[in-house]
Parts: structure tokens; sequence; C-alpha cells
């Protein structure tokens, strides 16, 4: 430990921001300092060289990305995006993007391999993932009519939603996004990814489930070591499966309530 240097610490943390990883990289340099400062407690070091980085490592840059939270501009946007009059996988995409709020990217390379709609569960492989861990998706009601429905039109090949130019690819990143524009949505106003955000605000407003819970379904990392191995380990199915069933109720509620205001 004694021997660690400033220059050799910071070049194993230069190769983790080189895979992007830049909040990663200042976590674990905070990891590395109550290390050296245990190993200066109990006589292993002189002194903690990851003070000497303090300033060295990239700040990650916060991306805000638009997202309605209203519930009535909620009910809105899934009675535009039901009224869709373009590609009929894109709106299947869109309805299903907000009863799920998975990431775009997870979204977009959805495989039909990998939905047991028997089971009512979308698993999605590690490599797939931001985080590099599996997740699964509880599907609702909802989302496995949406699945069923689709399956009509894409369940031979490989992808849930394939290009138009090649079964072989998922649509493009911009596909949805550009949906939303069609649909009279401004790019500083709704975003593919903006559907995370809203599940994550309303979920967390109602006071009805754990934030554990809700936090596992995103799919996020806990910054704490020790706690991010129990939140994964205890996983909260159970309560995950009850939200996801009460979110896709409580998004068609918020729908068909503008409906009957219209009248």
């Amino acid at each position: 430990m004694g021997q660690i240097t400033a220059r050799e610490l910071l070049a194993l943390l230069r190769e983790i921001e080189g895979r992007g990883l830049y909040e990663t990289a200042r976590r674990l340099r905070s990891t590395c300092g109550m290390v050296f400062r245990y190993a200066i407690a109990t006589g292993r070091a002189e002194r903690d060289p990851s003070l000497d980085l303090r300033g060295a490592l990239t700040t990650p840059q916060v991306v805000h990305r638009p997202a309605i939270v209203d519930p009535a501009a909620i009910g809105a946007l899934l009675r535009a995006i039901e009224g869709f009059k373009g590609q009929a996988t894109s709106r299947a995409a869109l309805r299903l993007a907000a009863y799920v709020f998975v990431r775009p990217g997870e979204l977009r390379h959805a495989e039909w391999k990998e939905c047991d709609l028997e089971n009512a569960v979308w698993s999605i492989p590690a490599e797939k993932m931001k985080m590099r861990r599996p997740h699964r998706v509880p599907l609702a009601r909802q989302s496995l009519a949406i699945l069923r429905d689709l399956q009509q039109f894409t369940g031979e090949g490989r992808y849930l939603f394939p290009s138009l130019r090649t079964c072989s690819r998922p649509i493009s990143e911009n596909t949805l996004n550009a949906a939303l524009r069609r649909l009279g949505y401004a790019s500083e106003e709704m975003c593919t990814h903006g559907f995370r955000s809203m599940a994550s605000t309303r979920l967390n407003e109602m006071g009805r489930w754990s934030p554990d819970a809700i936090e596992g379904q995103l799919a996020h990392q806990e910054a704490n070591a020790v706690r991010r191995a129990y939140t994964h380990s205890a996983e909260y199915w159970p309560e995950r499966v009850m939200m996801m069933q009460a979110w896709a109720d409580y998004l068609d509620g918020l729908r068909e309530a503008g409906r009957v205001n219209a009248r």
C-alpha cells in the first residue's frame, strides 16, 4: 500500500475514464481514499495519494433530458401517441416506452427471445444494460397486449422494432424522437428518455412504493457498494410486479380522463 503512487492511481482511473465511465472513476478515487486512510491508521501507508488527484479527473457533464411529468399533460401525450398515424411499430414502441420506461437503447434493441409473454416478463441481458447487469421488466396486462398485437407484424424476426430498411437491425436512435416531433412535441419538451423521468417522478410522488423498488425498476446503480449488493440481491420483485401493473393502470386513467373532460 505504501508504495502506490498518485501517478499509478491516476493511470488506473484514466483507463476507466477511457471507457466513458467518468462518474465511476470519480467514485473509485473516493473509495481508494477511504482505503488509504484506513491503511494510514493501521500503519500500512504513510499518506493518501488519492488526495493529489483532486481536480485531475474529468467532471461528468450532467444531461438534463426533457420530460413531461404533469398528470394532465401526460394524459394528453398518451392520447397523442394513441392517435399516431405513422409506422405502426413506432406507435407500439412509444406506447410500450410509457409503460416499461426502460432506456431508449434497451427498448430499441429488444428481441423476441427475451420476452416471456406466458410469464409476463422481459429479461434484458447484461450486455445490453448500461450498468452491465441483467434486468427484468414485469409486463403489465397493457404491455402484454401491445406485444401480442406486435407479434403479427414482427414476431417472425429477431427484433420487436426492426428497421424499415433491414430486419437485421433495430430502429435507429432517432426514430422515436422523430415520432414525438411529428406529434408536435418539441425537443426541449419531451424525448424518449423522458418516459423514465416521468415514471420516476410520478411513482415517487404516489408514496405507495419503496424507493428501492422504483430505483430497481429504473435499473439505477446504487452508489454505496454494500447497499448496492444488498438491493441487487433483494430485487424487490413482487413489489415491482404490482407497481408496474399499477403504473400501467394509472397511465390509462390519465389518458381516459382527458376524453371524459372533453365531452
